[in-house]
């Protein structure tokens, strides 16, 4: 694990929403007056807060929400187009920050190249062999699509062509500045398929970070199987916001024992928050959001926290045309025009960011439990070697409070909030 992954914690951000790009564009695609350059004003707040770079949602030319990807190769006009990129990772260089960008190598959007080529019968022209189909009982192609969704077309992981297409892609970037790679819908694509990607890509950037979106399934395998250096940790993310909201430890205590194991084989990809899910301070509240924070930055991990989580945000991911905008807000032109009602869980965010920073050994750690209640949670975060630990002590018996200790006692960090764990 190359330095800057194991001193790694990310700011998730959905570019297209933080610009107030439309995401159902009327009258076609084009340039608002805000693109990645939005970013650049807010690149001291990401420092303040203790990150080390962004995490940024998928950026190239789309359809609508950036997932239904149109052309890899460019930045979408929306979001000012590949200059606006250079600027950004120019920027973000220049603050020591770093940038991960969002790769949706599973499918492509209905309007790729690729999509047109095979439904014209194009079996020799350069996009011939990305697109998987079938031959219907008509004789026409017949298009596999990602979880029904019509608009995103599989792409064909069996091609070489393909092989060499999302490699081509991956250096191109990395070429111009970006630093790792976030796989999007990794646990639909075959594992196989990036063990013959990625050796090229390594090749060329061997200090770069590659992990994959996955939900369910045997976490370790899937890392194995594909060499991408790890996944995201669904999990840990359900089990903290569930434990917390039911006022059940036990499910978190499990969770975390399975942490364990993982941590043998892979430092997960962990948070509390991102773009598919509902904000952490709508399913538990602004006290216990803070607790479900103190979680993520005590155990191991790569964190990321996800844009507006650490003002307190809200949002509700929904299931329906427009069901994630809630959760992909736009933000200000600056930080001075953040209401001053998020200050409380930024420096909660800060507090809670920069204990991590200071014992960096929780990339690795493991846990042990020292109480065990449905309301009361008591473990200890010990480092690989076994030499270092913290005690974080979890109480929502009344008011959500936590505690957080050295080995020999020293408070570290306090959180008490309010009865019945509503605002801050």
């Amino acid at each position: 694990m190359p330095d800057w992954v194991r001193h790694g914690i990310w700011w998730h951000v959905y570019p297209l929403g933080f610009v107030g790009a439309q995401i159902r564009p009327e009258g076609g695609r084009r340039f608002l007056g805000r693109g990645l350059d939005a970013l650049i004003p807010w690149l001291d707040y990401a420092r303040d807060l203790g990150v080390s770079g962004l995490l940024l949602g998928p950026i190239f030319e789309s359809s609508s929400h950036g997932y239904d990807t149109i052309d890899h190769m460019h930045v979408d006009v929306r979001l000012g187009g590949d200059e606006a990129f250079d600027r950004l990772v120019s920027a973000c260089h220049g603050k020591g920050l770093q940038i991960i960008l969002d790769g949706v190598f599973n499918h492509v959007g209905r309007e790729h190249p690729a999509v047109r080529a095979v439904l014209d019968g194009d079996s020799d022209g350069p996009w011939a062999g990305l697109v998987k189909a079938r031959t219907g009982e008509d004789g026409r192609p017949v298009l596999d699509v990602f979880e029904g969704h019509d608009r995103l077309v599989d792409l064909n992981h069996d091609s070489p062509a393909t092989i060499r297409y999302v490699a081509e892609v991956m250096n191109h970037w990395l070429d111009r500045g970006a630093a790792g790679w976030r796989l999007d819908a990794a646990y639909s694509v075959p594992p196989g398929f990036w063990t013959k990607t990625l050796p090229a890509v390594r090749e060329r950037h061997p200090h770069s970070w590659i992990f994959g979106e996955v939900i369910h399934g045997d976490y370790a395998q899937i890392v194995r199987d594909s060499t991408m250096d790890s996944v995201t940790e669904y999990e840990l993310w359900k089990a903290v916001w569930s434990s917390l909201k039911t006022r059940n430890f036990y499910e978190l205590d499990w969770t975390l024992g399975r942490h364990n194991g993982f941590l043998d084989a892979f430092v997960p990809q962990t948070f509390v928050g991102n773009h598919d899910v509902t904000r952490i301070a709508s399913q538990v509240g602004a006290d216990k959001a803070v607790l479900a924070l103190a979680v993520l930055m005590t155990v191991g991990g790569t964190p990321s926290v996800y844009y507006g989580d650490e003002q307190g945000y809200t949002g509700i991911k929904r299931e329906c045309l427009g069901g994630d905008d809630d959760i992909r807000p736009m933000f200000p032109a600056s930080p001075d025009e953040l209401s001053a009602l998020g200050e409380p869980i930024y420096r909660a965010h800060q507090n809670l960011i920069g204990l991590r920073r200071r014992n960096p050994w929780l990339v690795e750690a493991r846990t042990q439990t020292l109480r065990l209640e449905n309301e009361r949670y008591v473990y200890r975060s010990v480092s690989a070697d076994g030499a270092q630990g913290l005690v974080v002590d979890f109480d929502i018996a009344n008011r959500p409070s936590v505690t957080i200790a050295d080995d020999a006692g020293t408070v570290l960090y306090r959180y008490e909030g309010h009865a019945g764990g509503g605002t801050i």
